[in-house]
């Protein structure tokens, strides 16, 4: 019998990870399905372009995997049983349940509310597709001088608002964050993202919290309230629901614990990749949840099923972080260089260039789902049944 993979969601990490297994095992030894709800690749990291109309090009995963022997199944995932190895999926014929050797999670994440009142009813996200699109059609019906509250002092939060505010700027945008602006940048990344901010009339509302979120306004913590006819949330996210409800190890925020390959630390036959997974990085600290994290984890884990399979050496790659890509509109940018344990150092690229190079990072991180093997030549190996079913690991260094 071919050992049995099934890959949980195909964003970028989980259309990496099935990607590299079919090019590292035999066909006639694996049977390898990606489970998806979308017939395409979705570029999460431009979702803010999506929202204020920019049309993104169409990764239909038919090509992406053609000729391949990755399977891909059209259905959402409604339960997993780590204990009986089986995946409950409903698809347009109704509910199915898929039996596994070995599981790689990838369900990734989702817009993170914080409990905060009004925000389901009333806020945007842009964690997805559907989201994106509803916020692109409510920003195309607003009549100039209308204003927009980006909720959220991270990354998104400071693309978002700079996007809208350089598509229209006959809107009146502002951000809110519980911080600083950029207080997590290096001087100066903190004074570019201001002066850029300036130049697009972005009004900032820094140290706000905010308390609540209306049909026409946000509630902050001190009492006051900023007009929004739009509010974009963008305060994290949140991850999948699915694992927390099964015996798997997972954090209080649902992540599933996993080893330096990616594996879980309590159900060996399951991998969890993204923003599903408690790994740690450099300084003993958790991978943040991003693109940058994610990539790499995908390699790992695809490389670690590999090698348990054929009785190969198991990758040490460490996990670490090189600079943070920020767009700030399609005009300028901001690459922050940071340690590996993703602190910020003095240096920093601004400008044209590095809105260029966020681009071209944006633009590589796609190619590199539809070549996992970032164009390398590989050797697929023979699966070594012995170990595809007692599943032990070999050379556990890693």
């Amino acid at each position: 019998m071919k050992h049995r993979i099934i890959v949980l969601g195909a964003g970028y990490t989980g259309a990496i990870a099935a990607g590299r297994l079919a090019r590292r095992l035999r066909r006639e030894d694996v049977a390898i399905t990606l489970v998806n709800a979308e017939p395409d690749f979705v570029e999460r990291v431009r979702m803010h372009q999506l929202a204020v109309g920019q049309d993104l090009r169409p990764r239909p995963f038919s090509e992406m995997f053609a000729g391949t022997g990755v399977e891909l199944k059209l259905a959402k995932v409604t339960g997993v049983d780590v204990d009986r190895r089986t995946v409950a999926v409903i698809d347009a014929d109704g509910a199915e349940e898929l039996a596994y050797d070995s599981l790689v999670y990838a369900l990734g994440s989702g817009w993170n509310t914080q409990g905060v009142p009004g925000t389901a009813e009333y806020a945007h996200d842009i964690t997805g597709r559907p989201g994106a699109l509803r916020l692109r059609e409510r920003l195309a019906g607003l009549d100039a001088g209308q204003p927009v509250v980006v909720v959220g002092g991270g990354l998104t939060g400071l693309e978002a608002a700079a996007e809208i505010a350089e598509t229209r700027p006959d809107l009146d945008v502002a951000l809110a964050a519980r911080g600083g602006l950029g207080d997590w940048l290096s001087p100066k990344g903190r004074g570019h993202v201001r002066k850029v901010f300036d130049k697009l009339g972005i009004t900032v509302h820094e140290h706000t919290a905010v308390t609540g979120v209306e049909a026409d306004r946000v509630a902050t913590a001190d009492g006051t309230s900023v007009p929004a006819a739009v509010t974009v949330w963008t305060t994290g996210f949140a991850v999948h629901p699915i694992a927390k409800a099964t015996t798997l190890e997972v954090t209080g925020t649902g992540q599933i614990v996993v080893d330096g390959t990616m594996r879980s630390v309590s159900h060996p036959d399951v991998y969890a990749i993204g923003d599903a997974a408690m790994a740690m990085g450099p300084g003993d600290k958790p991978l943040r949840m991003s693109c940058a994290s994610g990539t790499p984890a995908a390699w790992q884990a695809a490389d670690s099923i590999a090698a348990r399979l054929t009785g190969g050496k198991l990758p040490n790659a460490p996990l670490r972080y090189f600079n943070q890509c920020i767009s700030l509109g399609r005009k300028e940018g901001l690459i922050q260089y940071v340690t590996a344990d993703d602190r910020a150092v003095r240096a920093a690229l601004t400008g044209r260039f590095a809105a260029a190079y966020k681009e071209l990072v944006c633009k590589g991180a796609a190619w590199g789902v539809a070549n996992p093997m970032l164009g390398m030549p590989t050797r697929s190996r023979r699966v070594v049944q012995e170990r595809a079913q007692a599943g032990p690991a070999v050379q556990e260094s890693a």
